[in-house]
């Protein structure tokens, strides 16, 4: 990872994770409202509904296949950390969650042991690209939104691959752009265009399509490779992060969090229309090593 985008990430959320958390809660990421998108859900309710979701659709039950051994990354304040191991807390003997920003890796530290985690969890400031694990240290690896600020999708997921046990799995969901393969083609002006203002507005390298993913997933020596687009059941997320972003407590939040997270929020409608033009995609990826 260069050390510029480096830079850029670990500062765009050093500037605005606690704001995040203080307006929006500890889950930095999309909400699921229902196959079609028309649940009527609080925004909370269907972040939770997003990690449930991914676990059953990923065959990871408390039943069966629970894990003992977890990695998030891109692990944000641990709000999926602390999720799943709550929830499989008759199983877990230990999670990590990496992130670049220390910021959110100390407030996660924190989080941790206000739930009486601390002896369980680890958070630490970490590299996606060179993590610090030994191979085959983890049976399940989740990377829940931050494929999107690889600069190199395929050194991410060797990655991944690296440090999942045989018979660990992946499970993988991010942003992507729309499929080229097939018509419409390849992305046009306007789409890249619009694209780029994304890119510049949250720090991201570029994003791919979910077929890409695929083909660099089964690159990689994954098998029992699944996808699927759930774009239509979490477009829904952005308008109302919009909708909360213009009360008095998350305007003076953001006058405090500086010019990059007021622009990040003023950009918000970026997303929005980039899923209604079809152009934005939301990726979902199970494998198994």
């Amino acid at each position: 990872m260069s050390n510029q985008l480096y830079q850029q990430i670990q500062k765009f959320y050093d500037d605005s994770s606690l704001l995040w958390e203080g307006i929006w809660g500890e889950h930095m990421h999309h909400g699921y409202y229902g196959e079609d998108g028309q649940s009527k859900i609080n925004r909370r309710q269907a972040q939770i509904d997003l990690i449930e979701e991914l676990l059953s659709w990923s065959d990871v039950h408390t039943s069966k296949n629970a894990p003992q051994k977890i990695l998030d990354v891109g692990c944000g304040i641990g709000g999926s950390t602390l999720y799943l191991t709550q929830k499989f807390s008759q199983t877990v003997t230990n999670a990590h969650g990496i992130t670049l920003s220390p910021v959110q890796a100390s407030r996660a530290t924190e989080r941790a042991e206000e739930m009486n985690l601390g002896q369980k969890i680890k958070f630490e400031v970490a590299n996606a690209l060179e993590m610090p694990f030994a191979d085959n240290s983890f049976d399940l690896v989740w990377s829940l939104e931050s494929g999107e600020h690889m600069p190199d999708k395929g050194k991410f997921l060797q990655e991944c691959y690296r440090v999942l046990k045989p018979g660990g799995k992946l499970i993988l969901a991010t942003w992507c752009h729309r499929p080229t393969n097939f018509p419409p083609g390849e992305l046009t002006i306007e789409e890249r265009t619009h694209l780029e203002k994304i890119y510049q507005v949250y720090c991201l390298p570029y994003v791919i399509s979910l077929p890409e993913y695929e083909n660099i997933t089964r690159e990689c020596g994954f098998n029992n490779i699944c996808s699927d687009d759930w774009s239509k059941a979490v477009a829904p997320f952005w308008n109302v992060v919009i909708d909360s972003a213009i009360t008095p407590q998350a305007v003076i939040g953001l006058l405090k969090a500086g010019l990059p997270t007021i622009n990040a929020a003023l950009s918000l409608p970026l997303m929005s229309k980039g899923y209604g033009m079809g152009l934005i995609r939301f990726g979902v990826i199970c494998a198994i090593k």
